[in-house]
């Protein structure tokens, strides 16, 4: 008979299974033709299994995009040294951007379904970029001596470079977003005149 601790590190491990596939799954086949009995065939478990862990497609979709983003955003805080606002902000869309540029298949359902998704994921994927938000403030801060009001705003004009680059170059109107995204923020950057 399994132990408690055995119980907990199989489930863990048929869960990390179930996402694996999962992501391979939708990066492969694209959100709308991925169903759960393939994902189910590749992680070697029943479509039942998946749906003891998870709620439905869209349940697992937003699950495996919530980890990954998370692990990215935490990838791009840690590896953090002595820049110039210009470069830590490049350098936080560029761990973003090569993220999405492994997996463009699965980027263009992450987009799609976290910015419409209903709760409790719009509230997850919510927090999530409020948390990048006021991080981008507190470097603002922190470099220019800004007051809170210009930082939340410089973080705001922080995003929107973002997403459109990310969104110019996933619809094929931009070969490469960082070179976008750091032409808007330098602009951006620049003393006036």
């Amino acid at each position: 008979m399994l132990s408690e601790t055995s119980r907990a590190a199989q489930k863990a491990a048929t869960r990390a299974r179930i996402l694996d596939a999962a992501r391979a799954a939708l990066e492969a086949a694209g959100y709308e033709k991925t169903n759960l009995r393939a994902v189910a065939q590749a992680a070697g478990v029943s479509t039942g299994a998946i749906l003891a862990h998870f709620r439905d497609k869209q349940d697992l979709l937003h699950t495996a995009l919530f980890e990954d983003l998370e692990r990215t955003w935490a990838t791009a805080r840690l590896t953090k040294k002595k820049r110039t606002l210009e470069q830590e902000l490049t350098h936080i869309a560029a761990t973003f951007f090569d993220y999405y540029a492994k997996r463009p298949a699965l980027s263009r359902a992450l987009l799609r379904e976290s910015l419409f998704a209903d709760p409790p994921w719009s509230e997850r994927f919510a927090a999530q970029v409020a948390d990048v938000h006021h991080h981008v403030a507190a470097l603002h801060r922190q470099s220019r001596q800004s007051s809170p009001q210009q930082a939340a705003l410089f973080a705001a004009a922080f995003f929107s470079f973002y997403y459109f680059a990310l969104l110019a170059w996933l619809q094929g109107g931009h070969p490469e977003p960082l070179g976008l995204f750091h032409k808007l923020l330098s602009q951006h950057l620049k003393p006036e005149k």
